[in-house]
């Protein structure tokens, strides 16, 4: 199973392109999803797009993997977009991810939680995940993802 990262930031993607490494673009958040994916000895692929509907759909339409995670451009600000350009292209949507994410934040960072709009539905039999651009939220987001991607693919697949 291959998990494929795409970080969403238009002033990484700015100052960095189009690279396939975090460490070349100083991205923190990448950084931590994909430690924790190597940690779980899965495989995964990295991506750094801009943030706008056009691109954030075509990291979700062009993507060979098994799992998709966006991480950024899930706020309230103009350019935060990824929610826009996902949510469209979901043939069903999983709203307990969000509610979930929602309520562990709750913990983390208070009322503060109710600004996040995590979100995740599958696109063509392929789960999509998208994470709000923080380190801990993209911490958690991962986290929540590898504690049930195996019990998600398999039931997609029936």
């Amino acid at each position: 199973m291959i998990i494929d990262v795409v970080v969403v930031s238009t002033s990484r993607h700015q100052m960095f392109g189009s690279v396939g490494n975090p460490e070349v673009a100083e991205d923190l958040s990448g950084r931590e999803i994909l430690d924790r994916i190597c940690a779980a000895g899965r495989d995964y692929s990295y991506r750094l797009v801009p943030d706008g509907v056009e691109a954030v759909r075509g990291a979700i339409l062009a993507s060979e993997g098994d799992v998709v995670v966006l991480c950024g451009g899930t706020g309230l600000a103009p350019k935060d977009l990824t929610i826009e350009a996902a949510e469209p292209l979901f043939d069903k949507m999983i709203p307990g991810f969000g509610e979930f994410f929602r309520l562990k934040s709750l913990e983390e960072v208070g009322t503060r939680a109710m600004l996040t709009r995590a979100s995740a539905g599958i696109v063509r039999g392929v789960p999509v995940f998208c994470l709000p651009g923080s380190p801990s939220a993209a911490r958690l987001g991962i986290d929540l993802i590898l504690a049930e991607i195996d019990h998600m693919r398999h039931h997609i697949s029936e």
